[in-house]
Order: structure tokens, then C-alpha cells, then sequence
């Protein structure tokens, strides 16, 4: 297969097209023959136009690819090596939603052949790809596993918004069915990574070794979200403690904060899901969980005694939210505890306005039914920066109080960024 793509004699499709896929699809392309499949058609037709709907890759990125960007399923048929790289969420009761991945699956089994092979980029629990997306691949397709068609699983590593650690500079793990297809899963990577792969021994391995990834970084940060509860009724700066505590060779450099996103607030749930189905309660891994998806509305409830300590009736005070993303420097707005925040103010009938340099104010009404305020006015009784985007660390205390209703206006700094820089307003951070 290997010698098939680097010959020109096969293509490689990327199933999805999002923060993942269309990086993958692009590098590839430079290399290969390549097909960017994905069901919407609007996205379909801005990557025609070189642009990422997504905004993390420029132009240049597009530059020098072999590739056919398409919305139509036969397009998919002349392709021999699939990437399926779609979202898998998590439903309103926390629980793993598969269709995504399971739509990819029906979608790849109508089209492949015998010698194909699929590979899997999704972020799942262990057993998934053979469990649940496999019998789909032979039903639809009437092929046999391994006889007629090889698997593999490969997690991605993108990170949303970090030019450092991309697709070619991180370690691939890449995992098969049998040993021919991990050796031929590994060379076609290879084409594209330049720090080299990793051999899982099995799929199971693969999909358990990401799931773990977003899982312990969720626990270091949900232990320091337990310490700034804490530190906070001590009255201790969580940060001054933390900075204190950095200048020991050892010790792990996590900070406060919301925990959203469609990786870490998601991936343990899926862990914790497969965990129970085998008999086994994740109690530390939930814990964990409850902390960090209790953040924002602790952060809302602390600004409302502030205000009310600050002599404000809280039906009449107006608060206005900087940013929405889940993360600083993306337009990404998956999962973000932002809304949390402001659902939680919404709750003691404060007025509320959220404002964001980077995400998009048709998809934030659309998803959430909330508009961006465009333009922020000049009577808040609290300021919340929740997002350290770039834009914000600039700002001076002159600026939000300019944007305060009077001399007892509150700056919520969620991230800490003004520590030590806010002298004349009330100030508090996590």
C-alpha cells in the first residue's frame, strides 16, 4: 500500500475535515495524492477557496497540494488508504456519541475494496474501533476484516492554536491489525511526520494510550482548581502559591482555570463510560470531572458575592464576560465553560454582555443563542476576562475602568494575567 500511495498508484482520503483532518489532508497532499471528504458542503467549498473555516491555517498552507476537496461520496471510490477523523462529543448526559464516528464508518464501508485499508484518527475508548466501527465497515461492505481489508488506529495530537507542536514535530502513534498493516500504517505516516512514529502493539493500546493523554491533564489541573478553592478561602493568591512552588525542580506547572474544549473535558468521560460498562466505577478520573466542570459556576457565584459585598443590588448590576472560546488564541467555542459562567449569572438575574476577539458571532448564535457585543459600553459594575487572548494582555487598569459604571467596579481575572498590575479596582483571580 505504501509504495501504491508514493507511486501514484492509489489515493488517501481524510474522512472529516475540521482542526484535525484538513492539517492531516494538506500534508499529505504534498506528498500524495489526496481526496478531503467532508458532509458539509459550505466548508467543502471555502477549502476550494484555500481557506480554513476553521482560521488555523493560512493559505501558504494550501500551497503545492494534490488534492480534490469533496462533499459527494463517489469521489470517496477511487480512494484506497481512509483516514476517518471525525469529532466524537460527548451527549447531554455526558455520555460518548458515537454517530459521528459511526456515520464515517457506514460512509467508508460503502466505498472500499479489497486491499484497503482504513485508519482511524478518532479520539474513543479502547475496543471501539474493533467493537463498534469494524462490523459496520464488513457490514456495509460485504468485505471481510483483515482477510479482505486492513484497520488501523492512529490518534491525533492537534492541538488547537499551538504552532509548536504540530502534525510533523510530534511522535505519531500509530497501531494495526496485524503486523503487515502496522508496517505499511507507519511508512505512510512517516511521509508526514518527521519526529517519527511509535508502534502500539495493539489498536486497543493506541486508542487507550490518547484517551489518557487528556485524562491525567485533567486531573493535574482539576487538583489545582481544588487548591485555588481552597486558597481562596484561606485568602492566599492561588498564583503567588504556585509560583512559589515552581521553583522546585520537580514540580508539575499547571494553573486554575476553565476546562472546556472537545479533548479534555471530553476524552475521560469516554474512558470513564468503557470503565463502568467493564464493572469498574473511575472515582478519582470523576472527581476530577466534577471539579472542573463546577469551575465556572463558581467563578460566577464569587463575582455575585463581590458585587453584593461592594453594596450593588444584584437584579440592577451589568457584567461583561471577555472571551468565549475554550481556549485562549483559537476561534474554537466546543465545549466552552465560558457559557457556564454566563448561565450561572444569568441564574441571579445579573445583565450580561460577552464580547471575543476571536470566535465568530454567527457561530456563537447559532450554537449557543448568544450574540457577541461588538462594541463594550461603559457601565459595568464587573468585568470578567475569562480567556487570556492575546489581545487582552496588553490591557491596563485605566482601560477597564474606563468601562465601569462607577470607582466600585470588580475585575475578575479568571487566568491571572494582571496579577500585581490592578491597584485602584477591586480585584480578585482564581
Amino acid at each position: 500500500m505504501y509504495n501504491r500511495l508514493v507511486d501514484y498508484e492509489a489515493k488517501l482520503a481524510v474522512i472529516g475535515l475540521g482542526y484535525v483532518g484538513l492539517p492531516i489532508a494538506l500534508e499529505f497532499a504534498k506528498k500524495i495524492k489526496v481526496i478531503g471528504f467532508d458532509i458539509n458542503h459550505e466548508r467543502i467549498e471555502c477549502m476550494k477557496k484555500n481557506v480554513d473555516p476553521s482560521n488555523e491555517l493560512d493559505t501558504s498552507a494550501f500551497e503545492g497540494c494534490d488534492i480534490l476537496f469533496s462533499s459527494n461520496i463517489e469521489d470517496l471510490k477511487t480512494a484506497n488508504f481512509f483516514i476517518v477523523a471525525v469529532p466524537t462529543p460527548i451527549d447531554d448526559s455526558k455520555l460518548p456519541d458515537l454517530n459521528p464516528l459511526l456515520g464515517a464508518s457506514r460512509t467508508v464501508g460503502k466505498v472500499i475494496k479489497k486491499g484497503d485499508y482504513i485508519v482511524f484518527e478518532s479520539t474513543v475508548y479502547p475496543g471501539c474501533t474493533e467493537e463498534d466501527c469494524i462490523p459496520i465497515l464488513e457490514e456495509m461492505s460485504g468485505l471481510q476484516y483483515q482477510r479482505d481489508f486492513k484497520v488501523g488506529y492512529s490518534p491525533e495530537r492537534i492541538n488547537p492554536g499551538d504552532k509548536e507542536h504540530t502534525l510533523q514535530n510530534v511522535i505519531k502513534v500509530v497501531s494495526g491489525c496485524c503486523e503487515e498493516s502496522l508496517e505499511q500504517i507507519s511508512k505512510t505516516y512517516e511521509l508526514v511526520v518527521k519526529a517519527g512514529v511509535h508502534k502500539a502493539p495493539s489498536i486497543k493500546v493506541a486508542e487507550a494510550a490518547k484517551i489518557i493523554e487528556n485524562t491525567q491533564r485533567d486531573l493535574n489541573i482539576a487538583l489545582i482548581n481544588e487548591l485555588s478553592l481552597i486558597f481562596n478561602k484561606l485568602e492566599i493568591n492561588t498564583y503567588d502559591v504556585l509560583e512559589a512552588a515552581g521553583t522546585k525542580w520537580n514540580f508539575l506547572k499547571f494553573t486554575p482555570g476553565l476546562v472546556g474544549g472537545h479533548c479534555i473535558g471530553v476524552d475521560p468521560y469516554y474512558l470513564t463510560h468503557k470503565a463502568m460498562q467493564a464493572g469498574y466505577h473511575a472515582q478519582v478520573i470523576m472527581s476530577g470531572r466534577k471539579i472542573n466542570d463546577s469551575m465556572g459556576a463558581y467563578i460566577a457565584s464569587q463575582t455575585v458575592k463581590k458585587l453584593i459585598k461592594q453594596g450593588k443590588h444584584i437584579q440592577d448590576t451589568k457584567v461583561l464576560i471577555m472571551g468565549a472560546t475554550f481556549k485562549e488564541n483559537v476561534s474554537d467555542i466546543r465545549n466552552s465553560k465560558v457559557l457556564d459562567i454566563l448561565k450561572e449569572l444569568e441564574t441571579f438575574e445579573v445583565s450580561v454582555d460577552i464580547t471575543d476577539t476571536h470566535a465568530d458571532y454567527n457561530e456563537m448564535l447559532q450554537e449557543y443563542g448568544v450574540e457577541l457585543k461588538q462594541r463594550c459600553d461603559n457601565d459595568y459594575d464587573a468585568v470578567i476576562v475569562a480567556v487570556n487572548h492575546k489581545e487582552y494582555l496588553s490591557l491596563n487598569e485605566m482601560y477597564f475602568k474606563e468601562i465601569m459604571k462607577d470607582d466600585k467596579g470588580i475585575l475578575i481575572d479568571v487566568k491571572g494575567i494582571y496579577r500585581g498590575k490592578i491597584h485602584n479596582l477591586k480585584y480578585w483571580s482564581l
